[in-house]
């Protein structure tokens, strides 16, 4: 390999900064059922958001339910996982997942989890790098796995979808 091409590959991988590291993340397959995890709330947080979050604008209902609680609840669930205190890519997916949260917070649970305030949560999915976003539907079975930063046209149509599956829909 050349000189030129290996800087160039570097600079690429470099440039994408917190959407992967080289192994990428998460071991969940669709249709792979996921394991009950107790991770933190705002109530574990004695309602003190920068417990759970490096967000500067985190929205309180994507803290209210553990991941466990969220699986018992028998909605879809959006797991995401990111650390938006030291990635922009993890920043502006919260924003996304905030308008998503508006539109389909009535029917589908929104959770976030922050490598420093969740590590256990990481650990469960494997995940390296971020941001990731899991689609978890109804029956607690992966829908959908994004590594790195989703786009509205692709996680609006999979909302649509798991919300109008659910069980509560």
């Amino acid at each position: 390999m050349s000189r030129y091409l290996l800087t160039a590959l570097v600079t690429l991988f470099l440039l994408t900064s917190c959407d992967m590291e080289f192994g990428g993340g998460g071991v969940f397959r669709i249709g792979q059922e996921v394991p009950s995890l107790k991770t933190k709330t705002l109530a574990d947080a004695g309602g003190d958001m920068s417990k759970l979050t490096s967000y500067r604008y985190p929205d309180a209902r994507m803290y209210q339910l553990s991941f466990d609680e969220a699986l018992k609840d028998g909605k879809p669930i959006v797991l995401e996982f990111a650390t938006p205190g030291h990635c922009t890519q993890c920043d502006q997916q919260l924003q996304l997942l905030k308008v998503m949260l508006e539109r389909y917070g009535d029917k589908i649970n929104f959770l976030h989890m922050d490598q420093y305030y969740n590590p256990e949560a990481y650990d469960a999915f494997q995940v390296r790098g971020e941001p990731w976003t899991f689609v978890i539907n109804a029956q607690g079975k992966v829908d959908y796995i994004a590594p790195g930063r989703v786009l509205r046209a692709e996680i609006e149509p999979v909302l649509k979808r798991v919300a109008g599956a659910s069980k509560n829909g």
